[in-house]
């Protein structure tokens, strides 16, 4: 279950890679644009400002977070599906997937079934975190690890999910795109607020997500909870009030069917992304 508030706590941060990641898609006057994992919508609106003609979706697999965005004001359509059996429709003109793919496996298999699917001429927009070799994984898996949580806990964690630009990149292009692809580590100050380490509290609205439905709400949580700020502690100290927290992300801008093998119609002129 995802939560909206503990996720929103730190949106500010969480807003700038979808902003940058936005920031390469030359759309004009798409006539449907989809915002896959679209959380609490906040982000899919921004879409529907920048393009007011077009029909602007935000699907999420989350109820919670459906709900949440079914109370903006505003002209998106959300709806709750899971992402794995979408597929776009004809006049898909602007897909966004911002910090999704990191939680569906296989998602590779996914990305051709998008770039082989979307009207040419169609932009494919996607960004990951890349960070799951950061010292906050690495803590969260030395901790996940420990006897007492092993068998209940060290099974729901992930390794790193996700592949590089390159990656990306050759994987877009063998599907007839022209892709942009890079990565971005962005170093966030997260300030001291409360007695909770901001780190802890970063973690808690995405990656500890499946290790407290596990452990339930209860005092096992909560010593987990206290073990790994114990080493969020030590691995990302205070200074000044507040905690320096890197943060890797990839991104890559696709255009579908511009590229070596794909059909090079005419609403791929300047396909550079």
């Amino acid at each position: 279950m995802w939560d909206p508030a503990l996720y929103q706590r730190y949106s500010d941060e969480r807003s700038r890679p979808f902003v940058d990641l936005l920031a390469r898609v030359g759309a004009d006057d798409p006539r449907g644009v989809v915002d896959l994992g679209c959380g609490p919508g906040t982000q899919t609106a921004t879409l529907a400002v920048r393009w007011p003609r077009a029909r602007v979706t935000g699907l999420d697999s989350s109820a919670e977070m459906i709900d949440r965005a079914r109370g903006l004001d505003g002209p998106v359509e959300f709806a709750v599906a899971d992402v794995r059996d979408w597929r776009p429709g004809p006049d898909t003109d602007v897909l966004v997937a911002n910090a999704l793919l990191q939680w569906v496996p296989g998602h590779d298999r996914l990305l051709r079934a998008w770039a082989t699917g979307l009207p040419a001429g169609a932009w494919l927009a996607v960004q990951v975190p890349g960070n799951f070799s950061a010292p906050s994984h690495r803590a969260l898996h030395e901790v996940a690890g420990r006897p007492r949580w092993r068998e209940r806990v060290a099974a729901l964690l992930r390794a790193d999910p996700v592949a590089d630009p390159g990656g990306y990149a050759a994987l877009l292009t063998d599907a007839g795109c022209t892709v942009d692809a890079w990565e971005t580590t962005y170093l966030h100050l997260l300030p001291v607020t409360g007695p909770d380490h901001p780190v802890l509290a970063w973690m808690e609205g995405t990656a500890l997500r499946p290790v407290r439905a596990a452990l339930g709400d209860g005092p096992d949580w909560r010593d987990f909870r206290r073990e790994l700020a114990g080493e969020l502690a030590t691995a990302y100290p205070v200074r000044s009030g507040s905690v320096p927290f890197p943060f890797r992300r990839v991104f890559f801008v696709a255009r579908a069917g511009c590229g070596v093998g794909g059909v090079s119609p005419e609403s791929c002129e300047n396909v550079t992304p």
